[in-house]
């Protein structure tokens, strides 16, 4: 919600926006001035109807705007509230750019490796993770994004709001990891930083030579998973 806040609460309706739309169209200018790829969060309304929000990512490169993704899990206990405004996004899509095959999740979705599997399995070696993570909930975004990175074998980028919203304190601590779990890019906590790394999508293939984990999967249990969380 990088366009908003992330606590703005009933003001989503006024703020907004179809995607593409005039806030795209302005980042679309920045990244073709600045030759980048930029991700950023906002309130995305539906073409369909001014009472559908969505929770969106939105990806824009040198060459203009080229997708973007609808959180799938929206967090609705203690301090969130996100089902109270938003729809479910239903898609996990893959971004093909010059940089790559790149996925995108937002916050809460790193908590099912479903989503995140899905994006690997359709070519995605990069995923980005925008979040606004609340303090009370670190040790699980920093264990999480490990998990994930190590158990699809791709790199994982975690991009986290920092400061105080509304009480909330978010802690920051954006992080870059490698197939293999290392931290190659850490920011500060709690106080605005920007952190720099390199990566190369050759160094995934000695991973999945070593740890198969693509090789290893089991299809059959997708269906099981199904069948099982219709009866929870």
């Amino acid at each position: 919600m990088a366009l908003t806040g992330y606590t703005i609460r009933d003001r989503v309706f006024e703020l907004a926006e179809e995607v593409p739309g005039p806030s795209t169209i302005r980042i679309e200018e920045i990244a073709r001035k600045e030759d980048l790829h930029i991700i950023f969060g906002m309130v995305e309304q539906s073409e369909k109807g001014k009472g559908v929000l969505y929770n969106t990512a939105v990806l824009v490169g040198p060459e203009g705007y080229i997708g973007k993704y609808r959180k799938t899990h929206l967090p609705t206990h203690s301090v969130f509230e996100e089902k109270r405004y938003y729809r479910e996004g239903y898609e996990a899509p893959v971004f093909e750019t010059a940089l790559g095959k790149l996925g995108i999740i937002i916050c809460y979705d790193i908590f099912f490796p479903e989503t995140t599997r899905a994006l690997r399995l359709q070519g995605a070696r990069f995923i980005i993770c925008i979040s606004a993570s609340p303090v009370t909930r670190k040790r699980f975004f920093e264990t999480l994004t490990l998990a994930r990175a190590m158990e699809n074998t791709c790199f994982l980028a975690y991009v986290n709001l920092v400061g105080i919203e509304n009480g909330l304190q978010f802690w920051g601590g954006s992080r870059l990891i490698s197939p293999n779990g290392k931290v190659l890019a850490q920011s500060k906590y709690n106080e605005e930083d920007l952190a720099f790394a390199v990566i190369s999508f050759s160094d995934i293939g000695p991973v999945e030579i070593s740890v198969p984990t693509l090789r290893d999967l089991r299809p059959e249990f997708y269906s099981l998973l199904k069948d099982l969380s219709e009866k929870l």
